[in-house]
């Protein structure tokens, strides 16, 4: 009998349903999805916190761990936070705890810890029953009010507590600390922000709500008084410069996605005899100090940084990473650049504004967008600490009128109490008193019959009439409430200012300097000589040194030398093909010498029926005569023939059967060119137009065939060429006169002693 396939107990199988696999695992990961969107992975736009950070704040309230209170350990606080709210693992709850309390990964820390916890080497903190916390003086700020009904609160996870939805968040906290997470299909990352400068923004947008974004940033910072600034970028807790300009934060902070460059913060030490050494004292935020300086040496291992020569670290309490040049004559500026190129010394913080609005939508929002819903979030916190401070104010007016009843009356209470069954029905029914008012005379203390107690409660009660008097003319006023929350945003701003060591500006913004980018190519590269190899077939290689003798180089059977020179590996070495393209191709990146090198086609897309013309060092200050078979031409900068993709640069068009033939420096003033037919013609360069691209214009005209060779030179110092025997032979411009022509001439047959070659050299 084979196996059941029920399961036990389920009889003949009534009970089991068939599901619509599709359907039930759309349903259940839109669950999960919807789960780590709302419960996980994104804050809050109103107090900037996600579930977990909510949770442990909360807690340690509960256990009563005020900034000037006693630590309690952080054992004690993550059993509390997962006992009753948060049912996850212990070490997540730790982790998080950790981070709060971490002075470089948190702008304003919310946790105090004492004990270790964890360093920006990248080394955890120690574990949670060695290390113990307790709230700051940021986080009371947070909690402001809580108490007060100023935010809803939910049942826990098991229903036998409650929990706040939302903290009522004195300050903006999202911007201040900054967050990032990855959810399902979505992410969010909010780099931390000034909280003086966020205040001072908060501050111009309850003046004029109508602001745009770029109102409520600051180009030009105030010279004396930065707590007058308004949001200027981000502003990390590890330092560290942005090198981004004004329009492309404006930009980010405008559609709430972009990102922000950070460069480490760097100065030139003097060692005294004209060499120096360069010390980092500020790295980019989020990058691990050790597994950069270990970055670092990889590179100066594998020889990517030839303009460094060592790196150490001497941190102690201070960031100070100290890097030394290869020798005094390296300038710094490049080296740094080389540095910043390679290494997380400079790196990208993206700001993508994906938050939680009203508790439920996740929405990317600008600037103003998270300051305009903190604002509201806060005016709704005031609407409900006024209506809950009303509320006390009225039931203790009415205690108090039944105490002020019970004064007048004294004798007669007294003697009611002592001799009635029921004093109470009897007060209530001679005074017209409430069932409270009763319950509050009967539970007074004989003590409080002294004469000045009596003065005390109408005094108390005439303050708490003008208090509720004054808390119901800002429910009614939508003015008083914007005043009353601008009070208490300078209040914040005053507290956690420009003046204050934690609310001073600590990233920095500068202009990235212009280099010249081949220079910083130029530094990246150790400067070594070589030979670069041309095969007929195409085959490219860099022979280490500078070779002499071509002759013992070796190539496949059926190939051989096309040509060979020498160059440095810093060198750009430019590619001319028959089909009229130019590919550029870093000599440091040709194959070495081992063996045969490597086919160009595999380097660069180039076409099957095309082959190399001719391959040259780049020097960007000469310029090229480019000529076709059919005896068209034109002149081109080399500056503008380089090309920095695999496509290369389509530079002389031409159309089969014609194809480029030459490509020749340009030197001197006039123009030689021999056909295939042996006709020679001179004429003036100018008659040449410069291009950038083109078929360009006819240089000879012929009846048949095509161009043979090309030379230009100085009229002065007269046409020279070589022939096969290898004597030189000079014709001046006197004996030249008969071949000087119009450019697009026939030219006449070459002179007597010109190669049978057709070649000038």
């Amino acid at each position: 009998m084979g196996k059941s396939l029920l399961p036990p107990g389920a009889g003949d199988g009534d009970n089991i349903e068939p599901v619509d696999l599709k359907k039930a695992l759309e349903e259940r990961y839109l669950a999960y999805a919807l789960s780590t969107i709302m419960h996980r992975a994104l804050p809050d736009v109103r107090d900037g916190l996600k579930p977990v950070h909510r949770r442990i704040v909360h807690a340690m309230r509960l256990l009563r761990l005020n900034p000037e209170q006693g630590f309690a350990k952080c054992a004690r606080i993550v059993g509390e936070v997962m006992g009753k709210f948060h049912p996850h693992g212990d070490q997540s709850i730790y982790d998080a705890l950790v981070r709060l309390a971490q002075s470089f990964s948190v702008r304003y820390p919310l946790v105090d810890g004492q004990g270790n916890f964890g360093n920006i080497d990248g080394d955890n903190a120690a574990a949670m029953r060695y290390t113990e916390a307790r709230m700051t003086e940021v986080t009371t700020e947070l909690l402001a009010g809580i108490t007060e009904d100023a935010v809803d609160f939910r049942p826990t996870y098991n229903e036998e507590d409650e929990e706040p939805v939302v903290l009522p968040g004195a300050f903006p906290n999202l911007l201040a600390n900054g967050s990032s997470g990855i959810a399902v299909g979505m992410a969010t990352s909010v780099p931390p922000h000034n909280l003086a400068e966020l205040c001072k923004a908060a501050l111009h947008l309850i003046d004029h709500p109508d602001a745009e974004v770029e109102d409520l940033l600051t180009r030009e910072p105030h010279p004396t008084d930065p707590d007058e600034n308004m949001v200027r970028g981000p502003d990390f807790p590890t330092g560290g410069i942005i090198v981004d300009d004004f329009d492309m934060i404006a930009q980010a902070y405008k559609t709430g996605r972009g990102s922000f460059r950070v460069r480490a913060k760097w100065m030139q030490e003097d060692q005294g005899r004209g060499t120096y050494q360069i010390v980092v004292t500020e790295i980019p935020y989020g990058v691990q100090k050790a597994r950069l300086v270990e970055k670092i040496a990889e590179l100066l291992l594998a020889r990517k940084l030839p303009l460094l020569d060592d790196v150490r670290d001497e941190s102690a309490e201070d960031i100070r990473l100290v890097l030394v040049p290869k020798s005094r004559l390296v300038d710094p500026a490049l080296l740094m650049e080389s540095v910043f190129k390679l290494t997380e010394l400079e790196s990208r913080f993206p700001l993508n504004m994906n938050v939680l609005t009203r508790g439920k939508v996740p929405n990317v929002l600008s600037l103003k967008g998270v300051l305009v819903e903190w604002l509201e979030h806060r005016k709704e916190v005031l609407i409900r600490r006024s209506r809950h401070r009303l509320a006390e104010i009225e039931r203790r007016l009415e205690i108090l009128g039944g105490l002020l009843i019970a004064y007048l009356n004294i004798d007669e209470v007294i003697r009611i109490i002592r001799e009635d069954d029921e004093p109470k029905k009897v007060m209530i029914a001679r005074w017209d008193l409430t069932d409270i008012q009763a319950e509050a005379i009967l539970n007074m203390r004989l003590r409080n019959l002294r004469k000045l107690e009596e003065f005390e409660i109408r005094k108390e009660h005439e303050a708490l009439s003008a208090e509720k008097t004054q808390i119901e003319g800002l429910l009614a006023s939508e003015t008083k409430q914007w005043k009353t929350i601008r009070w208490e945003v300078e209040k914040i701003r005053d507290k956690f200012g420009s003046h204050t060591d934690l609310g001073k500006r600590r990233t920095q913004f500068a202009d990235a300097p212009e280099h010249d980018l081949g220079d910083i190519h130029h530094a990246m590269i150790e400067k070594e000589p070589v030979t670069i190899v041309v095969s007929e077939k195409g085959w490219l290689r860099a022979m280490k040194g500078h070779m002499a003798d071509f002759t013992s180089l070796t190539f496949k059977e059926g190939d051989k030398l096309k040509l060979a020179f020498h160059a440095q590996t810093t060198d750009k070495i430019i590619v001319f093909t028959t089909g009229g393209k130019f590919y550029t191709l870093g000599a440091d990146r040709l194959p070495g010498g081992r063996g045969h090198g490597e086919p160009i086609r595999i380097m660069v897309d180039m076409e099957n029926d095309q082959d190399i013309l001719t391959a040259f060092v780049h020097d960007a200050q000469r310029r090229l005569l480019l000529v076709s078979r059919e005896g068209y031409g034109f002149t081109v900068a080399e500056a503008e023939v380089v090309a920095n993709t695999r496509k290369g640069k389509q530079v002389m068009n031409v159309k089969s059967p014609d194809e480029a033939r030459l490509c020749l420096t340009v030197s001197g003033d006039h123009l030689a060119i021999v056909g295939e037919n042996r006709k020679l013609l001179v004429f003036p360069l100018v008659e040449v137009p410069e291009m950038t691209r083109g078929k360009g214009v006819r240089l000879q005209r012929y009846k048949d065939g095509g161009v043979s060779d090309a030379k230009t030179f100085a009229m002065e110092a007269g046409l020279t060429w070589t022939d096969s025997a290898g004597r030189g032979f000079t014709r001046s411009q006197a004996e030249l006169i008969e071949w000087i022509g119009n450019r697009a001439g026939a030219g006449r047959m070459v002179p007597k002693g010109f190669p049978r070659s057709g070649k000038f050299n």
